[in-house]
């Protein structure tokens, strides 16, 4: 007998933080970048769970196991007068992609941009990933072509 999967999404909390961290190692895999180191981590923990967060996150879980995340936060647009979503991340683990699970977070987003009074949501995409282009257009996002991302880091300011 095949069960139906049950499906949530809740917000990332002390409980289930573990979880969220592993999640955000294996997109550093997936992205082949350097996972976050030790003091890394401490910051992301406080940043996300003290009482005036710095950004807000979220797991998917499917049968109570943590398959997807998304990291979010707000700025302003000066132009609309109203606040922007900024999605950072929105990871699946590669199992569970191409089964609804990118669309549920990505909806969960969407939500949450329309309760807060939201303009608009913004995000990246890698060039080389193909595969998020192409779920973003399906889901109407449009690429920017007037626009170029920019970056300043940490040791140039």
């Amino acid at each position: 007998m095949n069960r139906e999967k049950q499906w949530a999404i809740i917000k990332v909390d002390h409980d289930n933080f573990e979880d969220f961290l592993g999640l955000v190692t294996k997109l550093a895999e997936y992205e082949k970048l350097a996972p976050p180191n030790d003091e890394a981590k401490k910051r992301l923990r406080i940043d996300c769970l003290s009482d005036k967060p710095k950004f807000k996150a979220a797991l998917g879980t499917i049968d109570k196991k943590a398959v997807a995340y998304v990291i979010y936060f707000y700025t302003y647009s000066s132009f609309l007068a109203l606040p922007t979503l900024y999605l950072e991340d929105i990871f699946v683990l590669d199992e569970f992609r191409r089964q609804g699970v990118g669309e549920k977070m990505f909806t969960y987003c969407k939500q949450i941009a329309q309760t807060e009074g939201c303009g608009r949501v913004e995000f990246t995409v890698l060039k080389w990933n193909t595969s998020a282009q192409k779920f973003y257009d399906k889901n109407k996002a449009k690429a920017l072509d007037n626009w170029l991302f920019y970056r300043l880091v940490r040791d140039d300011f």
